[in-house]
């Protein structure tokens, strides 16, 4: 369907707000490129869904049996040319495999493709071996973490080059939209795309991307002004949205998921450096390595009173780290606010208060910075969290970066999240697939985040823990799904029982938009999986 003549551009607006990097999120959508989520991939350009390009199977993949691994073939369409002409072809997919697979690389996506093999079967079918039995396997090639890389671009910045690449900025893709202009935490241009794969798509002819500013004004630039058409992660006060709603010009959209707003607790220590680096994983946290603190601060944070005051439709408080689908939400855990209890854990392990009220031990003031994006629900947040660990004797400094410099992946940044220069943070890490074995490798020893991997790992707590990477490799390589579920929740509950991070309010997905605009929006994807689908309704 396309859009009458006399309307031309189609405009997103995203809110800077934490948890999506909005203006390069907007990039990875707008030209049909996409970053792995939230949102902190190494690389920028990308081509588009490989579930949307691959055709049948011309081979079946072996059933699992213990001890043989998976093989996996892919069909992609034949004519599919890349924003520049070229043709697209399965080189192209097995110079993803080789340029993600490489240590030097540092790319994000690392773990999904260090333990598969590629092979290029003609010009548009690959088969995929997996080193073990993987019944999870639609991650590599598949969804957010599997957009595959123009080869003809990037061939010359493999490995320990790759950030120097000229289109990390200056995407060649084959979505809807072909890059036209970017300028970093302002605005994005894009137009159609001539030779897009799909017939009569997309159904607007221009499409324009504005970053920066903060949640409530990208809503009300929306659903009040009506400047722009759509605004996602709209992650304000429920009293706003509920204004904004009473405008009459937009509507709010609203789908569950299992994003987790949390709470993580640096295992290394962010004031002394180790080597050259802060928060080195070769070092320990002088006050939170004590697990009694950790206990005591899971004990301290009211997440009813911030689920209901802070953020309202779009939270349900948890203990939990995985919160969907059902079957992997782990019934034995629960979340309690008792201050008193938090007290005598502090005064049984030793932590004295001082003269000033400040607990201390051993020569250690029971001090912590609390670092997040800026963003006035998590400032609230903060505040909650603040007011009750100064009645426990544990004194705190908030400390708020704005999100663009937070959710960088600028590696000579040192006030990333990745970085974790702080006691504290908190995020949002979203679960963008229906199964969570891909999610919880945030917690593995070899995920950890540190100098050598230029900050890209996935684990930024830097927790180590040998029984959590067992369990993890029994739980990624169960096919039974009753065993499967029992697994992932075992990794849930070694994340909670020790302290890890602590759960705050499972937030569901919510974006605004104009009452005509009809959009497509998946808990399991970025906002934008299906912009070339998108139009407008007479």
């Amino acid at each position: 369907m396309h859009l009458s003549g006399h309307w031309k551009r189609g405009t997103v607006l995203p809110c800077a707000c934490a948890g999506c990097r909005p203006v390069l999120s907007g990039l990875e959508d707008i030209v049909g490129l996409y970053l792995s989520p939230p949102e902190h991939a190494l690389v920028l350009c990308c081509d588009e869904k490989s579930q949307v390009q691959a055709l049948d199977r011309t081979q079946p993949g072996l059933p699992l049996k213990k001890g043989r691994a998976a093989t996996m073939t892919h069909d992609y369409k034949r004519n599919v040319t890349w924003h520049d002409g070229t043709p697209f072809t399965a080189d192209d997919c097995v110079f993803t495999w080789e340029y993600a697979a490489d240590p030097a690389t540092a790319a994000y996506t690392v773990a999904t493709y260090r333990d598969i093999r590629v092979e290029k079967v003609d010009s548009h079918t690959i088969t995929i071996y997996f080193s073990r039995p993987t019944p999870f396997w639609a991650d590599a090639f598949v969804g957010s973490r599997g957009m595959v890389l123009p080869k003809h671009v990037f061939s010359r910045f493999k490995g320990a080059k790759s950030r120097e690449a000229p289109n990390n900025f200056k995407p060649v893709g084959t979505g809807p939209y072909v890059y036209v202009d970017f300028k970093p935490g302002d605005l994005l241009l894009g137009k159609m795309n001539p030779a897009y794969h799909q017939p009569n798509r997309p159904h607007f002819e221009a499409i324009e991307v504005k970053g920066g500013g903060d949640a409530a004004s990208a809503g009300r630039a929306v659903m009040q002004t009506g400047d722009y058409d759509f605004v996602w992660n709209l992650q304000v006060e429920e009293s706003i949205i509920k204004r904004l709603e009473a405008e009459g010009k937009g509507k709010i959209e609203v789908v569950p998921g299992g994003n987790i707003e949390h709470i993580q607790l640096n295992f290394a220590d962010p004031w002394t450096e180790v080597d050259g680096e802060r928060s080195s994983p070769k070092s320990i946290h002088p006050v939170l390595s004590d697990k009694a603190v950790r206990q005591a601060l899971n004990l301290l944070l009211d997440r009813a009173a911030v689920q209901k005051h802070v953020y309202g439709r779009d939270a349900v408080a948890t203990a939990n780290f995985i919160n969907a689908p059902e079957r992997f939400v782990s019934k034995n855990t629960r979340w309690e606010y008792n201050p008193d209890k938090a007290n005598k854990l502090l005064d049984d392990a030793g932590w004295k208060r001082g003269g000033d009220g400040v607990r201390e031990k051993g020569g250690k003031k029971l001090k912590l910075v609390f670092q997040t994006a800026s963003n006035s629900l998590r400032q609230k947040t903060q505040a909650v969290f603040k007011q009750a660990c100064h009645k426990a004797g544990i004194a705190m400094e908030l400390k708020a970066v704005d999100s663009a410099v937070f959710f960088s992946s600028d590696a000579g940044n040192p006030d990333t999240f990745a970085h974790f220069h702080a006691d504290l943070q908190m995020y949002t890490s979203p679960l963008t697939q229906p199964d969570p074995a891909l999610f919880m490798q945030q917690f593995l020893p070899q995920q950890i985040s540190h100098k050598g991997n230029k900050w890209e790992g996935r684990n930024v707590t830097r927790w180590l823990s040998k029984e959590f990477e067992a369990a993890y490799r029994v739980a990624e390589a169960e096919a039974d799904p009753a065993k499967r579920a029992a697994a992932m929740i075992k990794l849930n509950d070694l994340v909670i029982e020790d302290v890890v991070v602590i759960p705050v309010i499972v937030r569901k997905i919510i974006a605004g938009s104009k009452k005509n605009l009809r959009t497509q929006l998946s808990s399991w994807d970025t906002y934008l999986w299906n912009l070339a689908n998108w139009y407008r309704a007479d």
